[in-house]
């Protein structure tokens, strides 16, 4: 077999990961029968959209609805509307996309069936303030999250409690139809609640589990926030509330499954996969340091297993910011990654975001050769201080190295491989 060229071989990697979450590939097998009443499809994501088209292209009968995902990730639905609205902050149309889900599902019956269509970025994209709360509030909040080094898990716990649509609301609110919701998962664990705050899944955590968070993290709370969550006010729907009884919530595409197609893409190519795990957690930086240790290990002692071999991870990193740069849980991983390897032969990876944007950033993330470290320092750039102040993105542009999908229309969370052929 003639030798792979690594940027190619990671690079195809990569697009059999997200090719495998595609809504029209892994939506279909899922529809239900036509129920005796209306279908009415909601739902919020990146990939929300995209989720709806596959829907209206593969339904037998008549539908509507509304559904609401990030700027530039619509699709040409005839029967569904489509609301576009801001990620990762929320904005107005955030607020007017909650409304029109809640006046879709207004006045169901039991005969009815509420199709909703779940994917990552729907807690900014499907946003209701809690009561005493403006949506100036719930930016601020979003930001201050972000910049937090708080888990997604923790996040969430915030955002559903200090929400009027998350935390099984907006399950309540279609009550006595029967819902079934649909999920592309982009979180560690698959957690329901937790993907998009979880607008149709029971959730398990309260208040005080909030206001421990903030603490921990000494997040800047709105006042009108803190007295929310202090009051109990803020408590969402748990797990055993007999108004969610008629509900049904399935993963049609998750983190794992797009490593595992990744993997068959390896094998194919000749080259073992070695995976790692999906739900992966922790600052970036530190997680880069970790995977440069395995590497070192295939490098020099074939283990934990010999060359040619690729290892797949997924899962959530974390950035905390605290220099003046642009952030990026994936290029920050790859920078510390570049750092840590300093320049070791035989090593590539490439990281990036399935959804197509890492960070805020229209960027998916980026690759590193053992050359990366000696080309920086031929354009002047010091990697160490361009990590300390988290701007891993302009480092990636100055090379050259970005690697750029533009929307993909899903997300399963972040993809990360490090080949040593």
């Amino acid at each position: 077999m003639a030798p792979l060229d690594p940027g190619a071989f990671l690079q195809g990697l990569f697009a059999q990961a997200v090719a495998s979450a595609q809504p029209d590939l892994c939506l279909p097998p899922h529809l239900p029968a036509p129920p005796k009443g209306r279908l009415v499809v909601i739902g919020a994501g990146k990939g929300a959209a995209a989720m709806a088209k596959s829907v209206e292209d593969h339904w037998p009968g008549p539908l509507g609805g509304v559904v609401a995902t990030r700027y530039g990730y619509g699709a040409p639905c005839q029967r569904i509307e489509i609301i576009e609205a801001a990620h990762p902050t929320p904005d107005e149309n955030s607020v007017r996309a909650a409304h029109r889900l809640l006046e879709a599902v207004r006045g169901l019956t039991p005969d009815d069936l509420v199709l909703c269509l779940i994917s990552g970025g729907g807690s900014s994209l499907l946003c209701l303030p809690g009561e005493g709360l403006t949506l100036a509030d719930k930016q601020a909040l979003n930001k201050a999250l972000l910049a937090s080094g708080a888990p997604i898990s923790d996040m969430n716990v915030l955002r559903r409690h200090l929400s009027g649509i998350k935390g099984g609301r907006l399950a309540l609110s279609c009550h006595p139809a029967r819902v079934l919701t649909l999920v592309i998962s982009d979180v560690p664990g698959d957690t329901l609640e937790d993907i998009a705050s979880g607008p149709t899944a029971p959730d398990p955590t309260t208040c005080a589990d909030a206001l421990a968070i903030v603490a921990r993290y000494a997040i800047d709370l709105p006042p009108a926030a803190h007295a929310l969550l202090a009051s109990g006010r803020g408590e969402t729907v748990k797990p055993g509330d007999p108004r969610l009884a008629g509900q049904e919530i399935r993963l049609v595409a998750t983190p794992r499954m797009a490593l595992l197609a990744a993997a068959e893409a390896a094998r194919a190519a000749g080259v073992t996969p070695v995976l790692l795990g999906d739900a992966i957690e922790g600052e970036a930086r530190e997680v880069g340091k970790v995977m440069a240790g395995l590497a070192r290990s295939v490098a020099d002692h074939g283990e934990p297993a010999p060359r040619p071999c690729v290892l797949l991870s997924g899962g959530e990193c974390t950035v905390t910011l605290r220099g003046q740069g642009r952030g990026g849980r994936n290029v920050e991983f790859l920078l510390a990654l570049a750092i840590a390897l300093n320049g070791k032969p035989g090593v590539f990876a490439l990281a990036g975001d399935t959804d197509g944007v890492d960070g805020a950033e229209e960027v998916a993330g980026a690759v590193i050769a053992p050359d990366t470290l000696a080309r920086a320092h031929g354009l002047g750039l010091v990697p160490r201080d361009i990590l300390a102040q988290n701007d891993a993105h302009a480092f990636f542009e100055s090379l050259g190295d970005q690697v750029v999908t533009g929307p993909t229309r899903t997300n399963v969370n972040d993809f990360r491989a490090i080949y040593l052929p």
